[in-house]
Parts: C-alpha cells; structure tokens; sequence
C-alpha cells in the first residue's frame, strides 16, 4: 500500500526552523541561568530517577498550581531545559511545577500518562488553590489525556483544575505510527487509539484551549483545529487559537512575559486577548 503523505516531513520541526540545531543547547543555558535567581525545589512522585518534578515558587503565597509538561516527541528532554518558561506565570504568583517522566523506547506513551497524572496528584497536594495544565508538543498530547474521561487524576483535583492549555499539542497519534521515530515511541495501531484525545470522550469537566503558531508545520495546525473540532462537539468548553506567526518553538517564548496573551491563557482560564 502506497503511502499519501510524508509523515516524517510532516512531524520534522527542526528541518524547517532555520538554526534550530542551536535551541537545546540555548534552553540549557538559559533555564540554568534562570534556576540561579529563583527558588526551585525538586521533589520525587515515584521509584524510577524520571519521576521527578521541580517546582518554581513565586515571591510570596501561591495564588495556586500551574504544570507544564514538556515535549520531545516522548522520546527525549526533561524538566531542566524549561525552566525559564515557568517567570510569566511564576511574577503573577503562580507556583509552577516542571514534571518529567519515563522517555521511550523504556517506556510506552500510556504509562507517561499515568506518570503525570500520579506527578500532577503528588504536587497538588504540595501546593493549594486552583490547578492550571500546560504542555508543549507530546506534553500537549500529555496534559490533554488528563481531562479525557479516563483521566488519571484524582476528583479532588479534577475538581481544583480550571483549564488545560495544550501549545501544538498532538492529539492524534495515528500518523506516528508511520514515522520513523515510532523505532523508539513503538506506537501501535492499538495504543495510538488509546491515547489520541479526539478519539476520546472528554471529561465533562473539561476546559481546554488548543493553542499553535501559525508558521507551524500544517499537521501541527491540523492536530490543534481536530481537537477543536472534535471536543466542541461534546458539550465541553473547547477553544483553538492561532497564534501569529509563531513556529514550533517560538511559540513557547511568551510564556516567559508576564503580561503575555499565552501566559494569561496558560494562568487566566481562558481569560485572554486574541
């Protein structure tokens, strides 16, 4: 069977941003430089050395908890490269939790699920008052699995959590399964039906926006309308913004001003400027 579209093309990110071989490199840098004039505290949500979360505290009592998961297609980073994106919500008194969690091939996508719903009832318990959700690429797939009917959060956190912001999330997996980083994801058909959220129900609960660059790869603004398109049909609030021009990567930049549209989304429940 012939196959339509290059799948690899369509997920390679780096390819198409000109100089992106640099970014990892800059993101170490400046979340280091970053962990130097804040308090960060790591703590521990299980046995295995990836299950772990910093949390980024603000300059005085908490107005509450704001998670962001970071991305890599599963399959690599962690929490110390994104630091830095924590100050836009941390300078409007958030106290922001940076998880990280088991990277495959160790291990499957539905069990990184399940690690950052035990992450995000761990911290909920560290941190009082409301709870906001953000990740990033594959940590937007990861936060938007929390607020599918299935989710693994608590009720008593589901009930403290008032919005979920998914920045070029991937909500469908089944292209994945065709690329040639599914050597190490080891998606399969059967997983990739479990784990895409807009093969889901949502929870009735849910509040989520689908936020991406507009200069992003077309599967990335695909993925972000699907959700959109598939979850408004549910009954549940559901929003997708466009953001300007925006890449993949750049997107996230705003998340570091305080006074930012992303930031508000991520902090704001929803509560932005387009």
């Amino acid at each position: 069977m012939s196959q339509i579209n290059d799948w690899d093309d369509a997920f390679a990110n780096m390819a198409h941003i000109p100089g992106s071989d640099a970014l990892p490199r800059k993101w170490a840098a400046d979340a280091a430089a970053y962990r130097q004039t804040v308090r960060v505290d790591e703590h521990f949500y299980g046995e295995h050395p990836r299950e772990a979360f910093d949390i980024v505290w603000p300059d005085a009592k908490p107005k509450g908890l704001a998670v962001f998961v970071h991305g890599g297609y599963w399959i690599r980073m962690d929490k110390s490269y994104w630091t830095d994106f924590a100050e836009g919500a941390r300078a409007n008194g958030w106290a922001v939790c940076m998880p990280q969690y088991t990277l495959a091939p160790e291990a499957r996508i539905g069990h990184m699920t399940l690690q950052i719903g035990r992450a995000i009832n761990t911290v909920a318990g560290l941190v009082a008052g409301p709870i906001h959700i953000a990740g990033h690429s594959a940590g937007g797939h990861l936060v938007s699995r929390m607020v599918c009917q299935d989710t693994p959060l608590k009720a008593q956190v589901m009930d403290r959590l008032k919005h979920t912001l998914s920045i070029s999330g991937l909500h469908d997996l089944r292209p994945l399964v065709h690329t040639q980083m599914n050597i190490e994801q080891r998606i399969d058909e059967e997983e990739a039906t479990q784990e895409s959220a807009v093969l889901l129900r949502p929870h009735h609960q849910a509040n989520i926006t689908a936020w991406v660059g507009g200069g992003e790869r077309p599967e990335f603004l695909r993925q972000a309308k699907l959700l959109g398109m598939m979850w408004q049909g549910l009954d549940v609030q559901t929003d997708v913004v466009i953001d300007g021009k925006h890449d993949h990567f750049s997107v996230l930049d705003d998340l570091k001003d305080p006074n930012s549209a992303i930031t508000s989304a991520f902090i704001g429940n929803r509560l932005f400027k387009r």
